[in-house]
């Protein structure tokens, strides 16, 4: 197929050409920065937790004094741990999904000079961090004389585990085992290292930020109060859950169970991507509707160019042309509007991936996905320019020529 007569018939149709390989631009530039998006959405909805969501739910009370925070908690606890097929019931001031309680900034140095980030502190009793269902990585799990009370919103020095992708972030060439974090005067020993634990809110966080966790044991204090995390057998979840609601409101008329906070950490995490799943859901309809759109405006314009060129396909094919070759015709004219297209809809991806860097905080498109985006478009415009080809091929040469 020789290309210098494909160029000079476009050449007399530059407007039209124009307007399709804009088009086409446009696609490419939307197509691959929605793929990105969704990808990210994706990724982020199956965001590794590092605890056992299947065993665990939450039970969150507020309305209470918090000077009677202590008793509040011996009286639910007790009661939580006497229903059938409870495995633990334990404090925790923050839950994976769900309630957050320790969002803090933290330091390397006791000056406060080198700033190490935002982590989440897990605060929690004694049994909480097994109850979860974390890994301990390297160092150890909390020991029963880690375990103090504390008079200020957190305690002001413990032995802690801190998840693995926060220690390679504070420390990354060295071990942290034995390092130590600062909140203004009050200091915390790293004794443990957990493989994973996410934020109560991941969605916030960019990267590995979802995962910078801080474990810190402790006992009941009033600041510690009215969030409790419960374990269970899976299958036995939902009961226990109702059966722990209805103890709860049974010992504790002076606090308000928080019916919506009072979930299985499953339940949380589908409330906390129900918005990521709508946008990836929008972002494959208008995927869909671009490529439609795409799609039409190709099939409308080799319709139209099919009409025109009657009198040259019958010309072609009275001179010995074959149905392969009027095909070939119009898939190759295709091909190079299509390439034109995307080849500066590659550049408007960019521009349009910088804009989304810039007001969204997005990560920069990948490079990967220019060439996957390419790939879509062309099959998608061979596709259809196809009936329209064939339509033409179709035409006998006496037909055409009379036609004229």
């Amino acid at each position: 197929m020789q290309f210098k007569p494909i160029l000079a018939a476009l050449r007399h149709h530059r407007l039209a050409t124009l307007l399709i390989a804009l088009e086409i631009a446009l696609a490419c530039a939307v197509l691959c920065n929605a793929c990105f998006l969704i990808a990210n959405r994706v990724a982020l909805i199956h965001l590794h937790s590092g605890v056992d969501e299947a065993s665990l739910a939450t039970v969150q009370l507020n309305g209470y004094e918090d000077a009677k925070g202590v008793d509040l908690n011996a009286r639910v606890l007790g009661a939580l741990r006497g229903i059938p097929g409870m495995q633990s019931a334990t404090l925790l001031n923050s839950i994976p999904f769900g309630a957050r309680r320790g969002t803090i900034g933290i330091t390397l140095d006791p000056e406060g000079k080198k700033f190490g980030g935002v982590v989440e502190f897990y605060t929690g009793g004694p049994g909480s961090l097994h109850a979860l269902g974390v890994h301990v990585v390297s160092g150890r799990a909390p020991q029963d004389d880690d375990f103090h009370p504390f008079a200020q919103l957190i305690p002001e020095q413990a032995s802690v585990q801190i998840t693995r992708s926060l220690a390679r972030h504070l420390w990354p060439d060295a071990d942290p085992l034995g390092k130590e974090i600062w909140i203004d005067q009050s200091h915390y020993r790293v004794v443990g290292v957990i493989d994973r634990l996410v934020r109560p809110d991941p969605t916030g966080w960019p990267g590995d930020q979802k995962d910078w966790s801080v474990f810190v044991p402790a006992q009941s204090s009033k600041y510690m109060s009215g969030s409790y995390l419960l374990r269970a057998d899976p299958k036995d979840l939902p009961r226990v859950l109702r059966d722990a609601r209805a103890a709860v409101i049974k010992v504790a008329p002076d606090a308000v169970l928080d019916l919506e906070g009072s979930q299985t950490v499953s339940d949380l995490r589908i409330q906390t991507f129900q918005s990521d799943r709508a946008m990836a859901g929008m972002l494959v309809g208008v995927i869909v509707a671009l490529l439609l759109v795409t799609a039409l405006g190709i099939v409308g314009l080799a319709s139209f160019w099919v009409a025109q060129r009657r009198r040259q396909i019958g010309v072609r094919r009275a001179l010995g042309a074959t149905r392969g070759d009027i095909l070939r015709y119009f898939q190759t004219e295709n091909f190079l509007i299509v390439s034109g297209g995307i080849a500066l809809g590659m550049l408007l991806a960019f521009g349009l991936n910088l804009v989304l860097m810039q007001h969204y905080e997005l990560p920069r498109l990948p490079l990967f996905y220019l060439p996957i985006g390419a790939l879509v478009l062309w099959g998608l415009g061979q596709l259809a320019v196809l009936g329209p080809a064939l339509r033409a091929a179709a035409v006998p040469p006496v037909v055409a020529t009379r036609g004229v």
